[in-house]
């Protein structure tokens, strides 16, 4: 049975997982305590999971009906995230692992999100795991892995500058959206016209798979800047944030089916927080089923920062035979997948 702690940025998260089966996955989120700043205060992140942990990692226990004692090895976040944020996660699960005298493991945070997509329900079902092409796409990082076994992969292409979570929120505060800015942009999408204003796709007929955003960014900057009577109308406002959001969705779409198709994989996998993103979703469905490719999303619950996507990795390299992680290690708040 083990313990799962997650505090890479500002949800902190602990998780039971016993056997593939996630017992209990208890997430506080501190969205309402950075929204007054538009973003993540680290410090201020620091702090929460500080005073959160101990409420946490009750709750998690207690939710899985199992004491401290039941325990037979602990996972934390080492990396990436903000410095801080992970040492308070990663130092509590290393002094509960040393307290229960069980063994420890650092989970890389994008390396955990590979593998969320086989998780439905609350049950990971890895033996229909199958080699894929993933796409990991969150607020700081957009990722295009092709995963040839388990805990076997390789990264195809990442992000050059912005990310596709950076460019939702960044395009949702120059809109004045509230804070977080993509889950609002997307609410106003869905009620736009996607063709009403045409924006560039970066990179989208370059042949490798890498991703920038930035220009796509700056490019809705100077459009406000030259038709800023676009905010005080409702309909315009919702065809903005849809055409944008179409811009996005496209690159990631078109790059993550091509990169599989080149690579003759039958799988596609999708996670992390954008994932979430209903557009995202719904194209990306309908291009893998044009292309003969199957595919699987994390589910809602999983995209997010979560403890148990941890635990579920940690579970699998106890399994495979992957050494511990030594007690005095450090974060590594800019480790590489």
């Amino acid at each position: 049975m083990i313990f799962a702690i997650e505090t890479s940025c500002d949800e902190t998260s602990a998780a039971v997982v016993q056997g593939g089966k996630i017992l209990s996955n208890i997430v506080s989120s501190q969205t309402q305590v950075h929204a007054e700043y538009g973003g993540v205060v680290p410090e201020l992140a620091t702090r929460e999971h500080l005073h959160n942990l101990p409420t946490v990692v009750r709750r998690a226990l207690d939710t899985a009906g199992v004491q401290a004692s039941d325990l037979s090895a602990v996972a934390a976040t080492r990396g990436p995230g903000l410095p801080n944020a992970l040492l308070a996660g990663y130092n509590c699960g290393q002094g509960l692992a040393f307290a229960l005298r069980v063994s420890f493991t650092g989970i890389h945070h994008h390396e955990a999100h590979l593998y969320s997509p086989w998780v439905t329900g609350a049950v990971a079902d890895f033996d229909a795991f199958e080699p894929n092409v993933s796409l990991i796409v969150s607020g700081g990082h957009t990722i295009l892995v092709h995963v040839r076994a388990e805990l076997d992969h390789a990264v195809l292409g990442s992000t050059l500058d912005d990310a596709a979570g950076e460019c939702f929120d960044k395009t949702a505060k120059l809109i004045g959206l509230p804070y977080p800015g993509g889950p609002a942009l997307d609410r106003l999408a869905s009620e736009g016209d996607a063709t009403a204003y045409d924006f560039p796709r970066p990179l989208l007929r370059e042949a490798g798979d890498d991703f920038s955003f930035a220009g796509l960014k700056t490019s809705v900057r100077y459009f406000l800047e030259r038709h800023q009577d676009v905010l005080a109308d409702q309909q315009r406002l919702r065809n903005l944030c849809a055409s944008v959001q179409a811009a996005i969705v496209e690159v990631l779409v078109t790059k993550t089916v091509r990169a599989a198709k080149r690579l003759g994989v039958g799988c596609v996998t999708a996670s992390g927080g954008v994932t979430c993103n209903s557009q995202l979703r719904r194209d990306l469905r309908v291009a893998c089923d044009n292309a003969g490719l199957r595919l699987r999303m994390a589910e809602r619950n999983l995209c997010t920062d979560n403890a148990a996507m941890i635990g579920i990795l940690s579970e699998r390299k106890i399994l495979a035979g992957v050494a511990a992680t030594a007690l005095d290690s450090e974060v590594l708040p800019s480790w590489s997948l």
